[in-house]
């Protein structure tokens, strides 16, 4: 008998350590990668609505600065598509793109023209389109030049104030309810909870990973570099504000950062990782074109394509070696449509 009971806890040994580490996987994740990131968007956003009230002028350096940093903040954590950030299409209303039937703008103009009084109540303007909502909408208001011309100035300004707000009050409520329940629930599996075991909470940031990547590699390159016979400049994201390619750069990085995070217990498959993303990095930081719009230049295109097959390499290593090594698989994500 007592054979028996040595044999059996060496052969749970094995079991029990692997346990551990997944456990100290998700706590890793949790602690270095998503709470700070929500922290730091409810920090950005608060201090762009608090620009906003103080200036709401759209050619504002401050306020254009502002505008960066929040939405640096948001790219950096928008791959986190699972969640808090979904309820009541949070992300949505963050960040409505790509936006293919140009739905922003008509919006927007619909309410300058209108001059729709739900813009002065932020809690009323919670219940608008959310094309109308989030920091493309806020881009055409600061950037755009046929926004820019508006002979509406102080609706201009109100709508400015409204939709930053806005976007502060959903930033905050994605972090309040990450940190008072929903890394709980990840760190504390069980049959009960919304998670039930350790592997489903895997499975779901080893999706957010593999569509991060999906998404920047077929949608913010592949949008604009469209066919050989005819590149789409025009489609690249955020490009009134000069910043297609960095939303790139951001998202690559905080990609890289959960991807090294999930594969911290084989240090040679999370270097290779790591290596990875660095080559796609190396390769965006040789283009010079922030919004892709030399894309007709055989040269620019190129390198383009050659930053999304580095995508893509770092792809095939997520789907080949990182998945089975945690166990678990992409399944279905918002990105494979209906």
């Amino acid at each position: 008998m007592k054979r028996f009971a040595l044999a059996l806890a060496v052969l749970m040994t094995p079991i029990a350590s692997q346990a551990e580490t997944r456990r100290e996987t998700i706590a890793t994740v949790i602690d270095t990668h998503i709470l700070p990131g929500f922290e730091q968007l409810a920090l950005s956003t608060k201090a762009l609505s608090k620009q906003a009230t103080d200036a709401c002028d759209p050619t504002s350096e401050r306020l254009r600065a502002s505008y960066h940093i929040a939405f640096d903040t948001w790219i950096s954590a928008s791959h986190l598509r699972f969640g808090r950030t979904e309820v009541e299409d949070r992300a949505f209303a963050l960040a409505f793109w790509p936006d293919p039937r140009g739905v922003t703008p008509r919006t927007l103009q619909r309410l300058i023209t209108t001059q729709d009084p739900v813009a002065k109540s932020v809690g009323d303007y919670a219940q608008v389109s959310i094309a109308a909502r989030g920091f493309y909408a806020l881009e055409f208001l600061l950037f755009d030049d046929a926004f820019l011309a508006t002979d509406a100035p102080e609706y201009h300004c109100t709508l400015v104030q409204t939709i930053s707000a806005d976007i502060a009050a959903t930033s905050q409520d994605i972090l309040g309810n990450w940190t008072e329940t929903y890394a709980n629930k990840m760190r504390n599996p069980s049959p009960d909870s919304l998670y039930q075991s350790n592997e489903e909470v895997l499975q779901e940031l080893f999706k957010a990973l593999s569509a991060g990547l999906q998404f920047t590699s077929e949608t913010r390159l592949g949008r604009p570099l469209g066919t050989f016979d005819r590149p789409r400049a025009k489609r690249a994201e955020a490009r009134r504000s000069a910043r297609s390619s960095k939303h790139v750069k951001l998202s690559l990085k905080a990609l890289n950062e959960l991807a090294v995070a999930l594969s911290e217990a084989d240090d040679v498959l999370s270097d290779k990782l790591d290596k990875g993303f660095k080559k796609a990095l190396a390769k965006l930081s040789d283009l010079n074109d922030p919004t892709f719009a030399s894309l007709l230049e055989p040269q620019t295109r190129i390198k383009v394509k050659v930053i999304q097959q580095s995508v893509d390499a770092v792809r095939a290593i997520v789907r080949a070696e990182l998945g089975p090594s945690l166990s678990v698989a992409a399944g279905f994500n918002s990105l494979d449509g209906d």
